[in-house]
C-alpha cells in the first residue's frame, strides 16, 4: 500500500477565483453569501447564492472551446489548470497512462439543461444548442480536464448528490493507494445556480432567505453556492522522486448508506462512515484535531451531524474544533466536498481553523465547539472532512500533516 499526499490544489468559488483568493477570505472568517446577480430572480423567493461573481469566461477560454463547455465543465477545467500547476507534475509519455481523473458532480451541465428548456419551451424555437448533451453530460469535466492535460488512465465521474466530490476523491485516493495509478487529478465541479434549480431548491423548503449560519440556533437553511476544487493526489514515492511540495497526507476514507430515507439525514449512516474513515487511516478517534463539517445549516442535518460526532468520537467530541466553511462559500452540491477539502488543507499548512460564519447562539441541541465567526491559531495534526448527501450516501476523508 502506498502512501498518498497532496501535491496540488486550485479552487474557483463565490470567495474567490482561485485559491490564494478563496483561502484568504475563509481563513478570516468572510463570508461570499449575497444577492444573486447571474440570473434573473424576479420569479424567485430565494434571491441570495454564492454565486462565483465577476466570471468572464471568455478570460480564460478561447471562444470555439466555450462552445463546447457548460459552466461547471469551466469551473473545473480552471480549478484542474491550478492544481496541476500548482503541483508541477507532467502528464507526458508514459505519466499520462500512469495517471487517473476523477471529478464530483451531483447534476452536471444544469446551465445547459436550463438554457435548452427555456430555448423549447418558453421562446417555442424548434433546436437547441449542438453541443447540448456534450454539454451537460455529468462526465463532461471529466472527459475536458483529461483531453487539455493528456490524462489517458482511469478517468469517469460520479454523481452522489453532495457527497460527489468526496466519494470522487475516495476513489482516487484508493487508486493511487493500489498502485493502480501513480497520480490523480480529482475533485468536484457544480453550478446550479439557475431559475429552475433554484425553484427545485425552494420546493423542498430548506432554502434560507437571510444567510447561512449552521449550528446557531435559529438557523433557516441552507444557501446554495457554486465552482470547483480539484487536486493532485500523488503517490509519496514518486512526488519525493520529483522534489515536488507536500500540502498534506491523505489516509482515510470512510463510506456509508443510511438506507433509511431519501431526504432525512440518519446520525448512524454518518457515524459509519466517520468510523470508516478513521479505521481506514488506521487512527484513533483521539488523533483528530479539526473535523470540517457537513454543516448545510438546516435544523435536520446539523442536528444529526452533532449526534454522529458524539456517536464515534465520545468524550472526545467535546475537544474537536468543528466549522461549516458552506457558512461563507454556501452548499455547492456535488462541489461542496471539494471545497471543504481545500480548507481542511489549506488551514492544515497554515494552523489555521476557518471559523462558522454567521453564528448567532448556540443550539441546545448542537453542543460542540463549532470555532463561531473568527478563525482560530490551531495546529491541525489530523482532521476529517464529512459529506452526507440526500439518498443517505456519506463520504468521509481522513487527513494527516505530511512528516
Amino acid at each position: 500500500m502506498n502512501r498518498v499526499v497532496i501535491t496540488g490544489l486550485g479552487v474557483i468559488s463565490a470567495a474567490g477565483h482561485n485559491a490564494a483568493d478563496f483561502w484568504g477570505k475563509i481563513s478570516n472568517g468572510r463570508s461570499s453569501i449575497g444577492e444573486i446577480t447571474t440570473i434573473p430572480t424576479d420569479t424567485l423567493t430565494v434571491k441570495i447564492g454564492a454565486e462565483v461573481a465577476g466570471f468572464e469566461p471568455q478570460e480564460y477560454f478561447e471562444k470555439r472551446q466555450l462552445g463546447m463547455l457548460d459552466r461547471f465543465s469551466q469551473f473545473g477545467l480552471i480549478a484542474a489548470r491550478e492544481a496541476i500547476s500548482d503541483s508541477g507534475i507532467s502528464f507526458e509519455g508514459e505519466a499520462g497512462e500512469r495517471a487517473a481523473s476523477v471529478i464530483g458532480s451531483g447534476v452536471g451541465g444544469q446551465t445547459t439543461l436550463d438554457d435548452s428548456y427555456w430555448t423549447i419551451y418558453a421562446e417555442k424555437k424548434s433546436r437547441v444548442h449542438p453541443f447540448t448533451v456534450p454539454r451537460l453530460m455529468i462526465n463532461a469535466a471529466t472527459s475536458h480536464i483529461t483531453m487539455e492535460h493528456g490524462i489517458k488512465g482511469p478517468a469517469y465521474s460520479i454523481a452522489s448528490a453532495c457527497s460527489s466530490a468526496n466519494h470522487a476523491m475516495g476513489q482516487a485516493f484508493l487508486m493511487v493507494r493500489s498502485g493502480m495509478v501513480d497520480a490523480a487529478v480529482t475533485g468536484g465541479a457544480e453550478a446550479t445556480i439557475t431559475v429552475g434549480t433554484m425553484k427545485g431548491w425552494e420546493a423542498l423548503r430548506v432554502m434560507a432567505n437571510d444567510t447561512c449560519r449552521p449550528f446557531s440556533k435559529g438557523r433557516t437553511g441552507m444557501v446554495l453556492g457554486e465552482g470547483s476544487a480539484v487536486f493532485v493526489f500523488e503517490m509519496l514515492e514518486k512526488a519525493k522522486a520529483r522534489g515536488a511540495q507536500i500540502y498534506a497526507e491523505v489516509v482515510g476514507h470512510g463510506l456509508s448508506s443510511d438506507a433509511m430515507d431519501i431526504t432525512l439525514p440518519d446520525a448512524g449512516g454518518a457515524a459509519r462512515a466517520i468510523a470508516g474513515a478513521l479505521k481506514d487511516g488506521g487512527m484513533n478517534p483521539e488523533d483528530i484535531t479539526y473535523v470540517n463539517a457537513h454543516g448545510t445549516g438546516t435544523a435536520a442535518n446539523d442536528v444529526t451531524e452533532t449526534r454522529a460526532l458524539k456517536q464515534v468520537f465520545g468524550h472526545h467530541a467535546g475537544s474537536l474544533a468543528v466549522s461549516s466553511t458552506k457558512s461563507m462559500v454556501g452548499h455547492a452540491l456535488g462541489a461542496a466536498g471539494a471545497l471543504e477539502m481545500a480548507a481542511v488543507v489549506l488551514g492544515m499548512r497554515d494552523n489555521i481553523i476557518p471559523p462558522t460564519a454567521n453564528y448567532v447562539e448556540p443550539d441546545p441541541h448542537c453542543d460542540l465547539d463549532y470555532v463561531p465567526n473568527d478563525p482560530r491559531e490551531m495546529q491541525i495534526d489530523a482532521a476529517i472532512s464529512n459529506s452526507f448527501a440526500f439518498g443517505g450516501l456519506n463520504a468521509v476523508m481522513a487527513l494527516k500533516r505530511f512528516v
